[in-house]
């Protein structure tokens, strides 16, 4: 017979259908037993159940339905609660004799009758019944103790019935390879007498890490002996778990210990779980996390016996230089893949967290100068500066060190260029932070800091890898900042460094070899530099702050003018530029005709650029500075007429809309005429309905007229509509108290009747009212 599925494919299959097969028929039969036990079938006389014929060729058991396995199961439980209500109840009863006898009649049956019933191809009630059996050898050791050696320390004679047993049930289970049941448990159970038996014998941390470890390496050579059979290929799961335990074990009494001397024991525990470790990785395949956890042991074992004689950091910073020489052996091409790997990985994670450590050290040292803000060029600050929290010397060596690790793997692994990331960073981190450690005077701190970001920005703007000069131009301007907020504890240094930042950050714009984010991101900063340098300038005066605004729009209207030079970093400069400008409206908002003033500059230099093509959207920009600065003026000068306001917009709107319309005679109305007419007429119609007199509805009423009728003239849609709204508003507006008299002196019932004459008189003439409005949207239509 030829099928497409494989063999083994098709057993499986087989098997399925059976099962399915076999558990419909006793759905059947169950089904059928209970028609024939119902009364009403019996009265109609139906026949005797038969017997159902076997069919030939069937097993007698069928290979794992799964009604089987519930029901072997649940015997096997029954079993065992019968054991332990004979063990804990009915064993009182019996003599030694009779005792001793039916435990082992019970426990050799159990044992014994899983081999008949292999042979007969039984394999599940087989597994069942050992199972009990094995159950059985746990209840005769307890009852061996109970009666035979009740003085016997407990745990130690339970680590010895765990051995007894572990090798009991191993053997049995060789002598039986078909049962699944023994080998597991034997190995679970070999894992409890070592440890059981340190407890008995009251061992401190230590020496049950030892046992935890015994345990672990008995585990770990049976794993290796035997890797492709079962259970010894699981053996490495309690293997990892025991030696883990003993691992935390040490790490805990080693950070526990109060001299070198206590920290000896904790110290051998750990090189005997990094022996094991890398032993481990050299024989099993792939367990390069056995490799590393050795790694780990073998740094603390080394770093632990002289920890307690250090300082916290100095001891991290031993700790770290003892884990980078694991940082080699990805070299070492000698060693397994999975030992170079582990021993690695342990090597740059104990670098990492030192290298945390010393970040952690260093943001606390740079955020106290945050304090600075309190007194800025205040005569009563000490000449030492502002003091600083100190993050000693051994911060900046954790990190110098991690980054010398990492700038190495960088090199020795050209494929992978992360570590080069960390390098710079933490590179950057200790020669920036090494200053502070040393307690050098306040000048000679911001000169090497000085140096230091100056180096950063260096490495930016030539670094020919992009992350790298990314995490450079990162910490450059994270160190650019500090330094400046630094500076603000005196004048003369303030100036300094504002200088000499900004000029190194023109210089690095013009830089052409860098890459251009890099000269845009300069040329950014160096428009930066140049506002803080001017608003440092007017501190120095006796100037108020709004009047500051002036010396800060000079720094964008120095790059509007500048703009066509800049080349590729014209945009970046120009938005500091804006935002330099927003800082200086912002700096005048305490004076209203100064903010005038800054606002019509800052329209100048809007309107300067806009002459340039590819600026023209500035004009716009130009065009609400100049308004916003005329209102502010008349605001500031008590003007409360709303038409002081509109015309300075309404003029200059129209003038721009009638040029419009000369360039394109095709351009519409509204977009001409529209927002100027409309700057103007909707506020004074708005004052117009709340004004008491009768100039304004007059004046208003008079220009509407004459909008509305050169809109007719022209033929223009924007001005008609506007006007023709806003005289009809003005006019209602005048008649409305006539209006509300007459209405007064009506009777109620005149305008509901008036009303429906009304809907009456155009619904009779609907016809007519629609072509009349197609008509004038037609007419409306061919206006522009």
């Amino acid at each position: 017979m030829n099928t497409p599925l494989p063999p083994a494919d098709e057993l499986a299959l087989i098997d399925r259908e059976l099962t399915q097969l076999d558990a419909r028929r006793l759905h059947l039969l169950a089904r059928r037993d209970w028609l024939l036990r119902q009364p009403a079938l019996l009265a109609w006389g139906a026949p005797a159940a038969q017997a159902a014929p076997a069919v030939p060729g069937r097993p007698k058991e069928a290979s794992a339905p799964s009604a089987q396995n519930v029901l072997l199961t649940l015997g096997a439980v029954l079993l065992a609660v019968a054991a332990l209500a004979f063990t804990l109840v009915s064993w009182g009863s019996l003599g030694i004799g009779g005792r001793s006898a039916v435990l082992a009649v019970v426990t050799a049956a159990a044992l014994v009758t899983p081999a008949p019933l292999l042979r007969r191809g039984l394999r599940s009630t087989a597994e069942s019944v050992a199972a009990v059996g094995l159950l059985l050898t746990v209840l005769d050791a307890y009852a061996l103790f109970a009666v035979g050696m009740p003085d016997t320390d407990a745990a130690a004679y339970a680590a010895g019935a765990a051995a007894v047993l572990a090798a009991a049930w191993a053997g049995y289970g060789r002598a039986l390879p078909a049962l699944r049941i023994p080998l597991p448990a034997a190995l679970l159970t070999a894992q409890l007498p070592l440890p059981l038996a340190a407890l008995a014998a009251d061992a401190g941390p230590a020496e049950l890490g030892w046992a935890l470890l015994a345990t672990a390496a008995l585990d770990l050579a049976l794993a290796a002996s035997a890797p492709a059979r079962w259970p010894a290929r699981a053996a490495w799961i309690p293997a990892a778990v025991l030696g883990a335990v003993a691992l935390l074990i040490g790490l805990s009494e080693s950070a526990a210990a109060a001299s070198a001397a206590d920290a000896v024991a904790p110290a051998a525990l750990l090189a005997a779980v990094a022996a094991l470790g890398v032993a481990a990785a050299l024989r099993i395949p792939g367990a390069w996390v056995a490799a590393t956890a050795g790694g780990l042991a073998a740094v603390a074992a080394l770093g632990g016996t002289v920890r307690p004689e250090l300082a916290p950091g100095w001891a991290v910073v031993t700790y770290l230089a003892l884990a980078l020489p694991l940082l080699a052996a990805v070299r070492v091409t000698a060693l397994p893949e999975p030992v170079r790997l582990g021993l690695a990985r342990a090597g740059a994670g104990i670098a990492g967290l030192a290298a945390l450590w010393g970040c952690a050290a260093a943001v606390t040292a740079l955020v106290s100068r945050l304090r600075v803000f309190d007194e800025v060029w205040a005569a009563t600050t000490p000449a030492a500066g502002v003091p600083l929290a100190q993050p000693g010397a051994a911060a900046p060596v954790a990190l110098l060190l991690a980054a010398g690790a990492a700038g190495w793997l960088a090199r020795v692994l050209p494929a992978r260029p992360e570590p080069a990331v960390p390098a710079v960073a933490l590179g950057w981190g200790g020669l920036f932070t090494a200053p502070l450690a040393l307690g050098l005077p306040v000048a000679a701190v911001l000169a090497a800091q000085l140096a230091v970001t100056v180096a950063a920005g260096v490495l930016a703007l030539r670094s020919p890898d992009r992350p790298t000069a990314i995490a450079a131009g990162a910490v450059a301007l994270l160190g650019a900042g500090s330094v400046s907020l630094a500076a603000l504890d005196g004048r003369a240094a303030t100036f300094a460094v504002l200088g000499l930042l900004g000029a190194g950050c023109a210089a690095g714009a013009a830089y052409g070899p860098a890459p251009r984010w890099a000269r845009s991101g300069a040329a950014a900063l160096a428009v930066g530099y140049a506002t803080a340098t001017a608003v440092a300038l007017s501190a120095l005066t006796d100037l108020a702050v709004p009047w500051w605004a002036l010396p800060v729009l000079a720094v964008p209207a120095a790059v509007a003018v500048a703009g066509p030079r800049l080349g590729a970093q014209r945009l970046a400069a120009e938005a500091a530029g804006t935002a330099a400008g927003v800082l200086a409206l912002a700096l005048a908002c305490g004076d209203a005709p100064v903010l005038a003033l800054a606002l019509a500059l800052a329209g100048v230099v809007c309107a300067g650029s806009a002459v340039r093509a590819d600026r023209r959207a500035l004009g716009w920009a130009a065009g609400v500075l100049f308004v916003a600065a005329a209102w502010v003026r008349l605001a500031s000068a008590g003007v409360g007429v709303p038409e002081a306001y509109t015309l300075p917009v309404t003029l200059p709107a129209l003038a721009v809309g009638f040029l419009r319309r000369r360039r394109d005679p095709a351009a519409s109305s509204w977009t001409a005429y529209g927002p100027g007419l409309a700057a103007t007429l909707l506020p004074s119609l708005a004052a117009a309905w709340g004004d008491p007199y009768w100039l304004r509805p007059l004046l208003l009423g008079v220009a509407a007229l004459g909008v509305t009728l050169a809109g007719a003239h022209r033929r223009l849609r924007a001005p008609l509509l506007l006007g023709g709204g806003t005289l009809a508003a003005v006019a209602l507006h005048e008649l409305a108290p006539y209006v509300v008299q007459v209405a007064d002196a009506l009777p109620r019932w005149l305008p509901p009747a008036l009303a429906g004459l009304l809907l009456l008189a155009v619904g009779a003439t609907y016809e007519k009212r629609l072509r009349d409005a197609r008509r004038l949207r037609s007419a409306l239509g061919r206006l522009r």
